[in-house]
Parts: C-alpha cells; structure tokens; sequence
C-alpha cells in the first residue's frame, strides 16, 4: 500500500514543488493539494491520507489551527510542518512542533527553482524515508494488537567502551541533551518534569536553523520550572537553567577567567550534517566535566551524539537513552545503545526521574 499525501500551501508554487518532489518517491502518491487549512479538512474526510504537508502561514485556517482540528477529531494522520524562516514562522512551527507534528522543513529561499527543489528533496527525502518505515510498521501491526504494557528500561550494562568505574554516590554537575525530530514535543513534555531546583545547569542541542531555537526556548520557559533560554557567547553556566544552542552555530563550554565555565558560540563546521551539533557539545562536556555528567540522547535522526557519548563514557559519566516505543524516530538513541555508549534506555516520561536520580544522589 502507498504513502497517501496531500499537499496543503497558500502558494501555487510550493504546492507544485512539494507535489512534485513527493511524486518522485515509488511508494508515495501525491492523492491531492488545499490552499488553507479549511480547504484542506474538508480534502481530508474525503481523500483520508495517512500525511499531509501543513504550511505553516495560511489565509482563512493556519497549520496549528488546521493541526489543532486533526486532533480534535482523532485523525490518524502524521504532519509535517512546512515553515518560513522568520520569527513568525517560528514561533507557529513550534507550537505545531509541540502538538505533535512529525517534523518540519523550511521553504528555500533562492531565486533559482532548480536550487529550490534540489534544497527541498534534500530536506524531504530522510523525513518520508523516517515516516514511510513508521508507516510501514503500523501497517504490520494493525489488527495484531496486543494489550499494551508499560514499557520497562532497559537495566544498566556494561557498555563496551572502557574507563574509569563511576562511584554509585558520584553526582553529576551537568547534564547534556541531544535530540532532534520529534524534539519540541518530547522535551515539551520532559522538561517540566524536572524541578526548579535540580542544582545543576542543563545544556541542550535540539537539530533547528536560527530562530527556532529563540522560539523554542521561550516557549518552553513559560511551561518549566527551570529557567530556559536559547545561550549567548560568554555566558556564565548556572545552576537551573537549561541552555539551547542557537541553530546555525556551534557551541562548547570552556574554562574562562578565573576557572569560570562559559559557552563559546563558534561557526565552526557542520558535524554529521549538523550545525549545531550534539557530538561538538558533548565532547567539551566530557573535557570540562569529567565522570560528573549525565549524557541523555533522545528521539532523532541519524547518529549525532554517539561519539560524544563515546567520550563521556570514557571519563565515567553516565548515560540515559530514550526507548524506541517513546521516540518519534528511533535513530539517535539506536546508534548509541547499538555502539554500547548508553547505560540505560527509560521511556519519555521516566527520563525526567532517570535525570534527577543522577544530579541528587
């Protein structure tokens, strides 16, 4: 059976681009397009896709409004985001980002049609390659449902990196967390579960060009205990702020006057296509920080953050995964725990627990 998906963009052009980039996929059909979200409900009750592309600014009914009225009505239908780069279309891709939707692409921005769809399939094709294997799964399992159980976490192991034993009463003086698709959603549900006080700073690397990260952060601010902001060059670490680095850059923690750990924003180059990336963060975490570091890997994409967890575990530091049933895409934390760099895998909701155990004890 194919990927059912409809096309839903105020502008023509960008209908005909998704519509034909989708179109080259063998087991995608492209069933129809909307120019609002009004437009595009009433497509969805008749057509019945299983995705549909959502812009993100639309005349009459916009994506969270369109998103938001999928959801009311319980529709099984997965969501990718379709954005502007600017603080507007930040701001509603992440509320929508936070509701649920897979993931999001943001709309090219040369005066070439040629580089634009070549910028689009590039941006499109691991989203579908990611949503056509969770397709295909779901397909597998329905009508083979068995009751569901809690998923336990997996125990600690011993992983097959080597280094220094970490003492059971060690605590951490940071943690450091890596995620990327499906990141506003789990960390929307996360991050208010830790408390005010947790008594450490937190450093986070979420996969997102320039503003999304201010977006994210300050919507997450208003829901956490936890002071959150997006982290600026210079700036002092403090206990009970969670820090996002800002998309398109860089950032590391360095030791600055007077033995005083700071941030360093840099434009250093991508690393595993990611800028910014969870491996550049993690491993000046790991120099800085030593075995007194909790490393958390959680729903993503590709392998960013397994080789910084690699060098955390080689100073003692311990390390918590995300299940595979709580990920909107199991790839991040299945590249760690298959390379043996994380020590126990907690469902979404245990992770916040898992974190506070390591920085209290």
């Amino acid at each position: 059976m194919k990927l059912k998906v409809l096309v839903v963009d105020d502008t023509i052009v960008y209908r005909k681009i998704l519509s034909d980039v989708l179109g080259e996929f063998p087991d995608v059909e492209v069933i129809g397009t909307a120019s609002n979200g009004k437009i595009a409900m009433s497509r969805i009750e008749s057509l019945k896709p299983h995705l549909i592309t959502l812009d993100v600014e639309m005349p009459v009914m916009d994506g969270v409004q369109t998103l938001q009225e999928i959801q009311k009505k319980k529709l099984d239908i997965g969501v990718i985001m379709v954005s502007t780069l600017t603080k507007k279309g930040s701001e509603i891709t992440m509320k929508a980002l936070e509701l649920g939707a897979f993931d999001f692409l943001t709309k090219p921005e040369s005066e070439s049609r040629e580089e634009n769809i070549r910028l689009i399939r590039s941006a499109l094709t691991p989203r579908i390659n990611h949503f056509l294997k969770r397709f295909e799964f779901k397909s597998a399992l329905k009508g083979k449902r068995t009751p569901e159980k809690e998923t336990p976490a997996r125990e600690t192991r011993t992983t097959t990196t080597t280094g220094p034993a970490r003492s059971a009463y060690e605590k951490s003086d940071i943690v450091a967390i890596g995620i990327s698709t499906g990141g506003p959603n789990a960390l929307t549900k996360m991050l208010p579960m830790l408390p005010g006080d947790l008594g450490v700073p937190v450093a986070i690397v979420q996969h997102m060009p320039p503003l999304f990260t201010k977006s994210l952060a300050e919507s997450l601010n208003q829901k956490c205990a936890l002071t959150v902001k997006e982290l600026q060059d210079g700036e002092t670490l403090k206990k009970n702020v969670a820090y996002i680095a800002p998309g398109g850059k860089q950032a590391k923690i360095v030791v600055g006057a007077n033995q005083v750990k700071i941030f360093r924003v840099t434009d250093d180059p991508p690393e595993n296509n990611c800028k910014p990336s969870v491996d550049y963060l993690f491993r000046s975490v790991a120099k800085e920080y030593k075995s007194k570091v909790t490393g958390v890997i959680m729903t993503g994409m590709g392998n960013d953050g397994t080789l910084g967890l690699k060098v955390m575990k080689s100073f003692g530091a311990v390390t918590i995964g995300q299940d595979a049933d709580s990920c909107v895409v199991y790839g991040m934390p299945k590249m760690a725990w298959d390379a043996g760099v994380v020590d126990k895998e907690a469902p979404l909701e245990k992770i916040a627990a898992e974190i506070t155990s390591t920085v209290k004890r």
